[in-house]
């Protein structure tokens, strides 16, 4: 049970973190004005909200895979 774990949550936390690395640096609006922008506006910017999305999902995917090594560690 604990080998399958590692299998899928070790991989998962190497492309999360990846695809987080890849968001920060790429996705990122060059928009000197990016945090006065609040979260009504994001619908106008839709570079901004595409990049704010792809952060939380990279994010996410990073916390459930480090949540699933912690489950592997314990059994």
């Amino acid at each position: 049970m604990d080998t399958v774990l590692y299998i899928i949550a070790g991989p998962l936390f190497l492309i999360s973190i990846a695809g987080h690395f890849y968001v920060r640096l790429r996705l990122r609006p060059d928009d000197s004005e990016l945090d006065d922008y609040y979260h009504e506006f994001e619908d106008q910017q839709p570079g901004y909200a595409s990049y704010e999305r792809w952060s939380r999902v990279t994010l996410t995917g990073a916390a459930l895979s480090m949540l699933l090594l912690f489950v592997a560690m314990i059994i």
